[in-house]
């Protein structure tokens, strides 16, 4: 590990604060809101739950913990199909019960420790199951870029999605400094850019919104009838698999950017139930799900400014953004080829991240047992397939996939042992 600039309790100037807090905000910006433009969510709650959410983290962690919680991609298709069936409320039901489990499972780990928990979540079901999260949205992002208001394909609309990859791909490769941090933000911005001079932003929401409005909260008891139905419980809990392993992951290389041993202190019971602590906020406010973002540790990794008074600072700019109504405005006006254009390139970082995991973690597909378990993985997941006992009760595709995944891996003989050293575990940022 360098030396850190500023160390995990080290206090900034306020200059320093400002400036790094907002490089922080910039970070994370770009995925968080896409994820609720992509399900009918509210970007202004998205920004202050994300903010709600990491105080919470951090208080949890007991400050010892830097890291930035951003909206959840893992949750997208299931929240979608929560909307459908149920209306806004049943997933903002269905997160807050997400957030349940990690609570849970934060309990389990505190009493039995973490080797169960490595046992029932190795690469070899993780790696394939972020693969299906990235591939199964492969059609929304190709949809979203080719198509016009109208649903129809338009050579226009899909020139934005074009322009605007092809900048967030610039800007991720051959960017320097902080510009080489927000590549997805710089995408946005030249593609928003490109929209505005082919004439297809409508700006009339900006004109009319206020400076400061409140935010679109999506209350319980206030805006929907809390009712949990075995379908939210099957369509949103099962996702709760896969965003713990990308937790374990994230803790993993955060530690080792920092040189602390987050696993053991502050513990990863600790941040798992400061993760869940953060998905329930958001989900009693009309925000979607939360994980910690690797976008952020990439950050940290790179500044080497590890105070947990930043990431604090960023989490309040955040909140502030939320209820700044121009802004929201400003963020609803973005173009649909403009998200789809970024969401090519984001969905195939989701998946691409889960080959890598496989690929660091040495999975040998010369082996038929691993060979099995991600081929079923992968279609099923992809397929989207079901299991549908009754009107009450269906498990779709990724959650499928996980649940099959998890099955086979601890009922076909040749089940590797987890290591005594969570830290010869390999992960990767996803």
């Amino acid at each position: 590990m360098n030396k850190p600039v500023l160390d995990v309790k080290d206090v900034p100037s306020f200059g320093q604060l400002v400036t790094l807090s907002l490089q922080h905000l910039f970070a994370m910006f770009g995925a968080t809101i896409l994820v609720p433009y992509l399900v009918g969510l509210s970007p202004a709650m998205a920004l202050i739950s994300s903010g709600l959410g990491t105080l919470a983290f951090l208080i949890v962690t007991k400050w010892q913990v830097p890291a930035y919680l951003g909206s959840s991609f893992a949750f997208i298709t299931p929240i979608i199909a929560a909307k459908a069936a149920g209306g806004p409320g049943a997933a903002m039901i269905g997160s807050f019960l997400a957030g349940l489990v990690y609570g849970i499972v934060a309990l389990a780990i505190k009493k039995a420790g973490y080797r169960w928990i490595m046992n029932l979540l190795p690469p070899i079901v993780v790696g394939p199951v972020i693969i299906v999260i990235g591939l199964g949205l492969a059609n929304v992002a190709v949809s979203m870029a080719m198509n016009g208001p109208d649903g129809k394909y338009s050579l226009t609309h899909f020139s934005v999605a074009v322009v605007t990859l092809a900048a967030t791909i610039m800007f991720s490769i051959l960017s320097r400094g902080m510009f080489s941090l927000v590549p997805v933000l710089m995408g946005i911005i030249v593609g928003y850019v490109y929209a505005l001079a082919v004439g297809v932003v409508d700006l009339s929401g900006v004109a009319k919104a206020k400076w400061i409005e409140m935010p679109d909260f999506l209350l319980p008891f206030v805006h929907y009838d809390v009712r949990v139905t075995l379908d939210i419980v099957l369509l949103m809990v099962p996702v709760a698999i896969v965003t713990l392993s990308e937790h374990i992951g994230h803790q993993l290389v955060l530690s080792k950017v920092v040189g602390r041993d987050y696993i053991k202190e502050p513990g990863l019971h600790r941040s798992i139930f400061g993760d869940g602590l953060a998905t329930m906020i958001s989900a009693l406010i009309g925000g979607p799900p939360k994980t910690t973002y690797g976008e952020n540790i990439g950050v940290l990794a790179i500044t080497r400014v590890y105070s947990v008074y930043v990431l604090a600072g960023a989490a309040v700019l955040a909140i502030a953004f939320g209820f700044l109504g121009k802004v929201t405005a400003l963020i609803s006006s973005i173009p649909t080829p403009v998200m789809g254009g970024v969401s090519i390139l984001l969905f195939g970082i989701i998946a691409s991240s889960g080959l890598r995991m496989l690929v660091d973690s040495k999975i040998d597909f010369g082996d038929k047992r691993n060979l099995v378990i991600s081929s079923v993985i992968l279609v099923i997941g992809i397929g989207d397939a079901v299991v549908k006992v009754s009107e009450q009760f269906e498990v779709h595709g990724m959650a499928l996939a996980a649940i099959t995944g998890i099955v086979l891996n601890l009922i076909l003989p040749g089940r590797p042992k987890v290591s005594d050293s969570v830290f010869e575990q390999k992960h990767d940022v996803a």
